[in-house]
């Protein structure tokens, strides 16, 4: 119980920051389509969050991933590659070979490759403590670090960047990205390595995060403009971080 009320107040603090975010843009326009697409935007990913936090509290939702399970084995439906270790990245990949193809986007290459590492490292502080927390067994059995599914918030990460940047230009172009992250996320309990729960819950936090990230970079974009600052994407062992330098 107590771990479902910790992942239900991460929702609702992550869902009050990005409404909080994207308030002056909302205001700014001043349509109901706008306001519209910022709570269905954020609606969406916290449901998901939400469903995954209750399969630890609700006999229901984790009967579905018991069965789902039980349905693969004895289907002998169960893959064993390594597959979705590399295609996790495959939307942000697209995305920076577009924008190096000349195709425009919304952001320049320099503040693409800072906005989606930001995004990274928002997931993964959203992710590795929350595994921690949750102790849950994965489905092989392996380790006790199954929730939430890592690959899949890594896989939505880079599907919402893919959104951001060239959602625009077509509605297809984010339909692929999505496509292919909710592909990794079934490959994931076809490995036998995620529950279905863990899928849900990590495309949630994958999704939240770059928006979040995205709500954000204006303001912190201000504060870069009038101060000389450096702020750098870094990657080490394995994880991305971000060095931030300010001087008054």
């Amino acid at each position: 119980m107590q771990q479902t009320k910790i992942l239900l107040c991460f929702v609702v603090l992550f869902c009050s920051l990005s409404l909080h975010s994207q308030e002056a843009d909302t205001i700014k326009t001043k349509t109901g389509f706008q306001k519209a697409g910022t709570v269905a935007g954020i609606a969406v990913p916290a449901l998901m969050i939400t469903y995954g936090a209750l399969s630890f509290e609700t006999p229901a939702i984790r009967e579905i991933d018991y069965r789902t399970r039980r349905k693969l084995y004895e289907g002998n439906y169960l893959l064993y590659h390594k597959l979705d270790d590399y295609s996790q990245y495959s939307p942000a990949v697209a995305a920076f070979t577009m924008k190096l193809a000349g195709v425009e986007s919304k952001h320049k290459l320099p503040e693409m490759a800072i906005l989606y590492t930001l995004s990274n490292a928002v997931m993964i502080g959203a992710v590795t403590p929350t595994k921690k927390l949750t102790h849950r067994t994965r489905p092989d059995s392996s380790t006790d670090n199954s929730f939430p599914s890592g690959h899949t918030a890594t896989a939505f990460v880079a599907a919402e960047f893919l959104h951001q940047e060239y959602g625009e230009k077509s509605v297809w172009i984010s339909v692929g990205g999505y496509t292919m992250a909710t592909l990794i996320g079934v490959s994931r309990v076809f490995n036998n390595r995620h529950w279905v729960s863990d899928v849900v819950a990590g495309g949630g936090i994958g999704i939240l995060s770059t928006k979040a990230v995205y709500w954000l970079y204006p303001h912190l974009r201000k504060i870069v403009v009038k101060d000389t600052a450096i702020l750098l994407p870094t990657y080490r062992n394995g994880n991305f971080g971000v060095y931030f330098a300010l001087n008054f």
